[in-house]
């Protein structure tokens, strides 16, 4: 069964920055969308950003102008940008692939979740 590894996580101070990957254990034929959702402690999972196969991009608001998204296609990874990090950004941030096409059949997928903590 075809997965998704994320790493990068780690411990920053604030204003920091760190890169979170993300990529297929194996060859997918197509996704829709990559993206990236953090849950913090007590709070719901929420969206941090997303790219579709088009280029088209959203963000939550709380991290618009410090995260950038990118993907490369052809390696089913998908990557995020943390610039300027705050506390609040403390979370354990998953990555997901959304219509991902694999042998025949399409699947949501998730990764294990990586821990970003900011703290001085």
């Amino acid at each position: 069964q075809v997965q998704l590894v994320a790493s990068g996580g780690g411990l920053v101070q604030p204003g920091g920055s760190l890169r979170l990957s993300c990529a297929a254990s194996e060859t997918i034929s197509s996704i829709n969308a990559m993206g990236w959702y953090r849950q913090a402690p007590g709070k719901e999972r929420e969206l941090v950003a997303l790219l579709t196969s088009g280029g088209n991009t959203d963000y939550g608001d709380s991290v618009k102008g410090r995260f950038t998204i990118s993907r490369d296609n052809a390696k089913n990874t998908v990557y995020l940008q943390m610039n300027s990090l705050k506390p609040e950004d403390t979370a354990v941030y998953y990555c997901n692939a959304d219509a991902a096409y694999y042998k025949g059949s399409y699947y949501i997928l998730w990764g294990q979740g990586t821990q970003v903590t900011v703290s001085s």
